[in-house]
């Protein structure tokens, strides 16, 4: 099962004519999930030619402009084409009045239905069948969430000589035994799961941080993250004025991904200071601390692979 993310946008603050502002898309086989919708969103998703009326649940981190401001516009888009399924939006308190007065002011015409969900604590905020999204509360002038997509484990591999070997006859009991289900041989001998499966293989997890100060208890929360993407606004000579707005240096997040042992680091959410061509003096720092890092770009795709 293919697991991508979309970097729809990676700027803070302010869009630049390359860098539309913070907006991830989470392409899960045929599910679609958007992390943050700022300005310049729908751009990207034509770019890239994503069907954004496949997506199925938004999760805003905070009502902060540069992070909603690309909402109107998709609400009213999906109203463009066919849409039966409704549209899932999770965020922090008041992101329900921000999208109603927008539908009243704006007098959008919406044919979906639209269930917007405000999140009053961590934990869990989405289940599918064999994976969850949940949240975390981050550090930042106003209430804000970071969040996690994460996969169940997947079974071992399946070894189909040892299933004949022990009398289990190719077909259905084959795929039962794949899902963890005992069967029982020809011959009438119980034969588990374990007798012909190896060892159970994990699933994969996607973290999504912006916008806070950098703080012990995201590690846990991000842990063993095969992607985590997380805000890198400054270099680390600007270390005092990330503390005072509430934002973290890119050598912060570095540490952040060591401490949570993650696979991979994808910085994104710069301040509009830096130039593309700057943008390596993040990228130099945060790698001094963890090799494994990149620098977030507009409609870059970021493969996540099994390890396993």
């Amino acid at each position: 099962m293919n697991l991508e993310a979309f970097i729809l946008g990676s700027g803070g603050m302010m869009p630049l004519p390359n860098r539309h502002l913070t907006s991830v898309l989470l392409r899960r086989e045929g599910d679609l999930f958007l992390f943050d919708c700022g300005e310049g969103t729908q751009v990207s998703l034509r770019r890239l030619n994503l069907r954004w009326k496949k997506i199925s649940a938004i999760f805003i981190s905070h009502t902060h402009a540069d992070h909603v401001t690309g909402l109107p516009g998709l609400l009213m888009l999906s109203s463009q084409v066919d849409r039966d399924d409704p549209l899932y939006i999770y965020g922090p308190p008041r992101i329900a009045e921000y999208i109603e007065t927008s539908r009243r002011v704006l007098d959008m015409h919406i044919n979906y239905e639209i269930v917007v969900r405000e999140i009053n604590g961590p934990g869990p905020v989405y289940e599918g069948e064999d994976f969850r999204v949940k949240c975390f509360a981050l550090r930042h002038t106003k209430p804000c969430y970071g969040y996690v997509l994460e996969e169940d484990g997947r079974p071992g591999e399946f070894h189909p000589e040892k299933a004949e070997k022990l009398g289990v006859p190719r077909g259905p009991l084959w795929s039962r035994l794949q899902h963890g289900e005992s069967v029982r041989a020809a011959d009438g001998s119980p034969v588990r799961p374990e007798d012909v499966l190896g060892k159970p293989r994990s699933g994969r997890k996607f973290s999504f941080v912006t916008d806070s100060l950098a703080f012990p208890e995201i590690a846990p929360e991000v842990a063993g993250s095969d992607l985590f993407v997380c805000e890198g606004m400054f270099e680390q000579e600007l270390i005092e004025s990330a503390r005072e707005k509430k934002h973290m240096t890119a050598s912060q997040a570095a540490r952040i991904a060591v401490e949570a042992g993650v696979k991979r680091l994808a910085l994104i959410h710069y301040s509009p200071r830096y130039t593309d061509f700057d943008l390596k003096q993040l990228l130099k720092e945060a790698q001094a601390l963890f090799p494994e890092t990149i620098l977030s770009r507009d409609r870059m795709v970021l493969p996540i692979d099994y390890i396993d």
